[in-house]
């Protein structure tokens, strides 16, 4: 990950953080967070193994700023390394304040994920079509 001034990556995901969603500090839990993520990384793994995949690692997770009830969780992805049968998701997640406030980086993470069979065993990723 890189030191921008935005975020790097497709847009993968926004939600609302809410009310059931806090911790015992009043911020969001960040498990709540880091389940977000992995749904984000899962929508963008998924179309390029075209088919099943399933996380195997999350490395370098980063909590940077908390997330506030009212925030819009907005959620960044972008391949950056693909394998024989895994590929290396880098995410960011951004908050814009109170629905409408100023735009924060909170978190960072890389996920590793697996292309998949049916029956659960790793399978090569195909080959990417420019077209």
């Amino acid at each position: 990950m890189t030191a921008g001034t935005g975020p790097e990556g497709e847009l993968m995901l926004r939600t609302l953080a809410m009310p059931a969603d806090v911790n015992v500090n009043g911020d969001i839990f960040g498990g709540w967070v880091l389940s977000q993520m992995d749904i984000a990384a899962g929508i963008i793994s998924g179309e390029r193994a075209m088919g099943r995949v399933a996380t195997v690692a999350i490395d370098a997770m980063k909590f940077i700023r908390p997330v506030k009830v009212g925030d819009v969780l907005c959620i960044y992805a972008r391949i950056e390394r693909v394998g024989r049968t895994s590929m290396g998701i880098g995410l960011e997640a951004w908050v814009l304040r109170n629905r409408i406030g100023a735009r924060e980086k909170v978190t960072e993470a890389t996920f590793t994920f697996v292309a998949i069979d049916e029956d659960g065993r790793p399978r090569p990723l195909p080959d990417v079509v420019e077209g």
